[in-house]
């Protein structure tokens, strides 16, 4: 994705002023058949510049797979598109040292909102069927904080989003609405195995979604 040069370096200048580091645009297709709205980059990300191209990365193509998909079938995104990090103190248990260390955390909602207008952009450019949201954060940031994966999954949202308002100090509801489906996010498996088979059937329902889409949608 292109960015109109004077957003794209607004909110990278503006992210300068937090614990974030590189930048990582949406990718894809601008016809998809499905729009993707994660968290943030993580470190391979900002390193290579493909949006899940980590190990949640490999976890997602599996997921795509079973609802009939490829990445070349989606525009990947996320509510952030720098890598929230913070700084830990620890000992290196091979030599013993105390060594500095910036491991990913989950972005703020102030965070959120500083880039929030990019995903603005990106939703009038692709203009996706349906959108997927993984995880907590892509989640809120399109439908609002009382929002949450564990009670939403797998459901079919037609509604509403939020976008920056014009002072970007907030959101304000969109004109248009969407055709959304929240999921978890990939990387949920690395801590609850348990979660498995309910994110499989999940994905698997999203294929029949999709394929009761008409295609000028």
């Amino acid at each position: 994705m292109q960015y109109p040069k004077e957003l794209a370096i607004a909110v990278q200048q503006a992210s300068r002023s937090y614990p974030l580091e590189g930048f990582v645009p949406g990718q894809g297709p601008l016809q998809p058949k499905l729009m993707i709205v994660g968290e943030a980059p993580g470190r391979t990300e900002i390193e290579n510049f493909i949006p899940f191209s980590g190990q949640a990365g490999k976890e997602l193509m599996k997921s795509l797979a079973l609802a009939g998909l490829t990445r070349e079938d989606v525009y990947i995104t996320s509510a952030v598109r720098s890598r929230p990090y913070s700084v830990k103190e620890r000992i290196n248990k091979r030599s013993g040292a105390h060594e500095i260390v910036h491991p990913n955390r989950t972005p703020t909602k102030k965070e959120v909102l500083l880039h929030a207008p990019l995903l603005d952009y990106e939703l009038s450019v692709v203009d996706p069927p349906v959108i997927a949201t993984v995880g907590n954060i892509g989640l809120q940031r399109l439908l609002g904080n009382a929002y949450y994966i564990k009670d939403h999954h797998g459901e079919v949202i037609r509604s509403k989003i939020q976008e920056s308002n014009p002072t970007k100090d907030g959101y304000q509801w969109s004109e248009k609405e969407y055709l959304i489906v929240p999921m978890y996010h990939p990387a949920a498996i690395f801590y609850n195995r348990t979660l498995t088979p309910q994110i499989e059937a999940d994905w698997q329902g999203l294929r029949n979604i999709l394929s009761q889409i008409p295609a000028d949608e």
